[in-house]
């Protein structure tokens, strides 16, 4: 029977790093994490029909790109193809223009599909003529994929997902591809693995750096701090808001609760009003100053932090 959407896309598990072997069936097979928007394409079956693309919670968005629904005259009859929406601009893969176009809609999604196409790049096949393939092999399900690719000598904006099996190279891909925007890491499958809708039967990689910043503030209050608000000297030697971490378990508040004190005069964000989130309005308590504290996670939003944050002064050990 052919599958019809919603299908709910196989997930992936986090790790901090590469596992052994033996952690899927059969032989590990690694291809680069995208930073962009999960989806599942649907060619009619049986034809004719509508070119379908589902998102990744189920939701039907073929009309948000129709450039990728009218390239899709290229592909046969009967694909279910699982991969991921990117989107090109200015010469690099822009997550701000995908999201762009992912809400756009009518008139706005035509424009904005000449100005900006999206790519699709696809790393499984789910089912190939009208075949469905989710109990077969995932190196089988590969090699029809490429024999897919190809047969039609598809090209953009169908991209075959890159993979390797060889250690080495992954290990390099980890560190070089993840430099440039749009890679975030790596995604492992296994060769004898089975297409398994819905569960984390992958293994997910993300690239982690490490560096110095200065725990400038806090947003909540000193009794219960919600969230870090990291700076950086620049170059006149001047604290600049540069992240803010994400919110603070209950544990580790509690932990860092018992190290804030209210700043010193002549801290130098003092006086200076803070937002407790990026781009938010809602004002953070009088500033606090801490010592070295190492959150695990962190968002990273660059010049946006003038207008939020508040004052600490010691350095920390951050991961991203």
């Amino acid at each position: 029977m052919a599958l019809r959407p919603p299908v709910e896309p196989m997930l992936a598990q986090a790790r901090d790093t590469l596992p052994p072997p033996s952690a899927l069936p059969g032989d590990l097979v690694f291809q680069p994490k995208w930073d962009g928007h999960r989806a599942i394409l649907f060619t009619p079956c049986p034809a004719p029909g509508p070119v379908l693309l589902q998102s990744r919670r189920g939701a039907l968005i073929h009309a948000r790109f129709p450039d990728l629904v009218r390239a899709a005259a290229a592909l046969p009859d009967g694909l279910v193809l699982d991969g991921e929406l990117i989107v090109w601009s200015g010469g690099s893969m822009s997550f701000e223009a995908l999201q762009r176009r992912a809400v756009s809609s009518g008139a706005t999604a035509r424009r904005l599909a000449e100005e900006m196409p999206a790519h699709f790049v696809v790393f499984d096949a789910l089912q190939i003529d009208g075949q469905e393939l989710l109990h077969t092999p995932y190196a089988d399900r590969r090699a029809r994929l490429e024999a897919l690719f190809a047969s039609h000598r598809l090209a953009a904006p169908w991209t075959l997902c890159p993979e390797t099996t060889d250690l080495a190279r992954a290990r390099e891909w980890l560190t070089s591809w993840t430099s440039v925007p749009g890679i975030e890491g790596l995604i492992l499958r296994g060769s004898r693995q089975p297409y398994r809708p819905g569960a984390r039967a992958l293994i997910k990689i993300r690239r982690r750096d490490t560096t110095a910043a200065i725990i400038g503030a806090i947003t909540g209050t000193p009794g219960r701090p919600r969230s870090l608000v990291l700076g950086r000297l620049d170059q006149d030697d001047r604290l600049r808001p540069v992240a803010r971490s994400t919110s603070l378990r209950p544990a580790a508040a509690r932990q860092l609760a018992e190290h804030l004190a209210p700043a010193a005069s002549g801290h130098p964000w003092e006086g200076v009003r803070f937002t407790s989130s990026w781009g938010s309005r809602t004002r953070s308590t009088s500033p606090s100053s801490a010592p070295s504290w190492s959150p695990r996670s962190w968002s990273t939003p660059p010049g946006k932090g003038e207008r939020g944050g508040t004052p600490c002064g010691s350095p920390a050990s951050v991961r991203t």
